[in-house]
């Protein structure tokens, strides 16, 4: 069997270096183990059974000419799962199987266990179901309305809803602008598809090793629906292709643990792409209704808003997705008078959940072009309207929390304002390398806009992290195990933490041991909240260890020596474990949306420069140019790539990421037709960091790989606005929105 192996990483410095990080080498030479290449003796095979229909009754189940297949060792419904039936991140709402009827096009039904992946799909092919099929759910707005049907029975559709009141309600304006805006489902879209093997143990219970965001929360569900106690549930991280939100619920875990110990041998599962666009959460699609008021001199007076979220069958983190949108939904901007309301329903469309910016970037890309509306009609530039009205260290936000830390909303713009502007003539024109533009109709625009998100855990959330840390003497030198179960999900946090003891210890010899659950949770790898958390953990860790070698007549915080340090050990080891949390939030009033509900504030800023072909409705970003404040660069070259690998997802969202649904069905489950940004797609970018400490913060950081994917979006089809005259109000931008085709 083979495992994600822990990473031994040699840092030369502490914070504030770019060490080179010990999984990049294998990863670009194709050496480092993936989730999807495990492997066991004996090993067998699992394969999925869902549903082709969104919404139906399951009239009857039959099984018997997939288990008479030879090579099949299990066929699994939910009458097999010996514990809860349900689960869910924030409601336990999602059947392990369907066990009556289906909720989603692609809802698992059965699974099978067979020696060969291909007998394991064709089993579940053999399967015979019989459906009543039922008219879906699909139109959010009319599924909010109380005499809609239900998705669930005995529940209303809608999930959650968020009401936040600040000042005035009938505040009134000299100008006065609106819009309606529309936001498409975006899909996370991770290279590594969903992959884990699970192995029985001895003791009755099982080992799994997965590919997650966040072990705990799966060893949670999933120990539940096997009927087992934690204890008996095991969970190792192995290699993680990327995530962004879509690995934080469980897909397979409890699927593959079921398997093994029906058979009582290791079961692996790997989804294929097509079955991957079915197997996770994806970004809530959204409809925003906005209403600005303002003086004649710019300056906001109130703001008017709806936010309608659509959740999908069920109800994942969708209720902490919709406090983050309406809690952020006026933007980082001083408003004095806010009416703002937060829906999300269920639907029978395919579920949605975490994604990169979560909540913050649909009402981003709504309220940024509104604050271009306002611009105009208030005869100032994009820059100058957003200045003027930006947020400042002693603003209250509409929920009534101080900000404290800084908040440099018009220093970031200025910078992306008063950049050189891009050099004329693109590489490419609109339409890229086929030449389908060859310049005629080819319009220049650029567009401005800047976002804020929250960092860590909010609303009242027991938010912490737990790290070990052992000091001993290797090889005659003392060297530093770190422990946690935080998941290493490409975002470079092995490296981050070796930093922080290295920082702290000045210690050489340091190894990042394999995620698991054998050391208290870490929380999710989501939230851009892990180097905080997690890196704080691992901070007070080494104020521990410090704290037992003081009592061995260490000095102070003085550089101890290898030789000193090597004295005070001998042949005994330091070993502390700490849990470590952020100071604490509220929850929401769900009356008034009133409290304390976010630890920190984090802004971006984008300018776009685009050619667009107005003939042809093909766009071609020539330059962004961005400003983020990330209170300390721990590692500065990781800091870029995450603001470079945001800006590209925000860039997707804007021009050609989309799910197309139809009738509750998905058109569009490949990157074949699911289109992603490539190198050829991304233009030359400028990034300027500042680093203003937040003094809560460990270090003074705040989390950097949520901003970038916030303000990206807007920015870009501000820019085709510029160009175009297109009214523009629904991303992704097509080609028919630009030329009216």
């Amino acid at each position: 069997m083979t495992a994600h192996p822990g990473l031994a990483a040699t840092v030369a410095e502490g914070i504030g270096s770019s060490p080179v990080r010990p999984d990049g080498r294998l990863k670009a030479t194709g050496e480092f183990a993936f989730s999807s290449d495990l492997w066991a003796d004996r090993m067998l095979w699992g394969a999925t059974l869902r549903s082709p229909h969104p919404r139906a009754r399951i009239l009857s189940l039959d099984t018997s000419a997939a288990l008479a297949m030879s090579g099949v060792h299990a066929v699994l419904t939910h009458e097999d799962v010996p514990g809860a039936k349900l689960y869910g991140l924030e409601h336990s709402d999602q059947p392990v199987l369907a066990i009556d009827q289906v909720r989603y096009q692609g809802e698992p039904i059965a699974i099978v266990a067979a020696d060969h992946p291909e007998i394991a799909a064709s089993a579940a092919a053999a399967i015979a179901v019989e459906y009543e099929v039922l008219a879906p759910i699909v139109d959010p707005e009319a599924a909010v309305l109380p005499d809609s049907e239900q998705v669930h029975a005995g529940r209303p559709n809608l999930l959650r809803a968020v009401p936040i009141r600040k000042g005035d309600p009938d505040a009134a304006a000299d100008v006065v602008v609106s819009g309606v805006y529309e936001v498409g489902m975006q899909d996370q879209a991770f290279l590594g598809p969903e992959s884990g093997l699970a192995v029985p143990a001895e003791d009755g219970g099982v080992e799994l090793y997965i590919a997650t965001q966040w072990l705990h929360a799966d060893l949670g569900q999933t120990a539940a629906c096997l009927g087992l106690p934690p204890e008996k549930v095991r969970m190792t991280l192995s290699g993680v292709g990327g995530a962004f939100g879509g690995r934080e619920d469980v897909s397979m875990q409890v699927h593959a643990c079921l398997l093994a110990l029906r058979t009582g041998r290791p079961v692996k599962m790997v989804y294929g792409r097509e079955e991957s666009f079915f197997g996770h959460v994806h970004r809530h699609p959204a409809k925003l209704w906005y209403e600005h008021g303002a003086g004649r001199d710019g300056r906001i007076v109130y703001v008017k808003a709806r936010i309608l979220l659509d959740g999908g069958a069920y109800a994942s983190s969708s209720g902490a997705v919709v406090a983050n949108a309406a809690s952020l939904g006026i933007g980082p901007y001083d408003v004095p008078n806010v009416v703002m309301d937060g829906e999300v329903i269920y639907s029978n469309n395919p579920p949605c959940g975490a994604m990169r910016g979560f909540g913050a970037v649909q009402a981003c890309f709504a309220y940024e072009a509104q604050m271009d509306l306002l611009a105009e009609a208030c005869g100032l530039d994009p820059v100058e309207i957003r200045v003027r009205n930006a947020l400042a260290t002693g603003h209250t936000m509409p929920t009534g929390q101080l900000v404290e830390g800084p908040a440099p909303v018009e220093r970031l713009m200025r910078i992306v304002g008063d950049a050189p502007p891009a050099p004329e003539g693109a590489d490419f024109l609109p339409g890229g390398t086929a030449n389908t533009s060859r310049g005629e109709g080819v319009v220049r625009g650029v567009g401005y806009a800047i976002g804020i998100k929250n960092i860590c855990f909010s609303d009242g959330f027991d938010d912490y992290s737990t790290a070990r840390l052992r000091l001993e003497m290797v090889g005659g030198r003392p060297a530093v195990l770190v422990h946690t179960a935080a998941a290493e999900v490409g975002q470079g946090l092995v490296t981050v933490l070796a930093q922080i003891v290295r920082t702290e210890l000045g210690i050489e010899q340091v190894t990042i041991a394999p995620s698991d659950t054998r050391v208290g949770s870490a929380g999710s790898t989501s939230a851009s909240r892990q180097t905080y958390m997690t890196g704080g953990a691992v901070r007070a860790a080494c104020e521990a260890v410090r704290a037992r070698l003081a009592e061995r007549g260490a000095p102070g915080r003085d550089p101890l020596t290898e030789d000193v340090m090597a004295a005070l050990l001998g042949d005994e080891a330091i070993e502390e474990t700490v849990e470590w949390r952020h100071r604490p939030t509220q929850a929401l009033d769900p009356e008034t949306g009133q409290g304390d509900a976010h630890v920190q504030y984090a802004f971006a800023a984008h300018r776009a420069t685009v050619d667009v072909d107005v003939d042809l409705g093909l766009v071609r970003v020539v330059e962004i140019v961005t400003a983020q404040d990330v209170g300390k660069a721990i590692n500065p070259s990781a800091v870029v790539g995450q603001i470079h690998g945001g800006t590209a997802q925000g860039l997707g969202l804007a021009l050609m990421e989309e799910i197309q649904v139809s009738g509750g069905k998905v058109r569009n489950p490949s990157f074949t037709d699911y289109l992603l940004p490539t190198i050829m797609d991304m233009p030359p970018m400028s990034v300027e960091v500042l680093e203003l400490a937040d003094p809560h913060a460990p270090y003074g950081l705040r989390g950097v790989g949520e901003p970038p994917t916030i303000s990206s979006t807007p920015a870009i089809v501000a820019a085709i606005r510029a160009a175009s005259g297109a009214a523009l109000t629904r991303v992704p931008v097509r080609p028919e929105h630009i030329a009216g085709v």
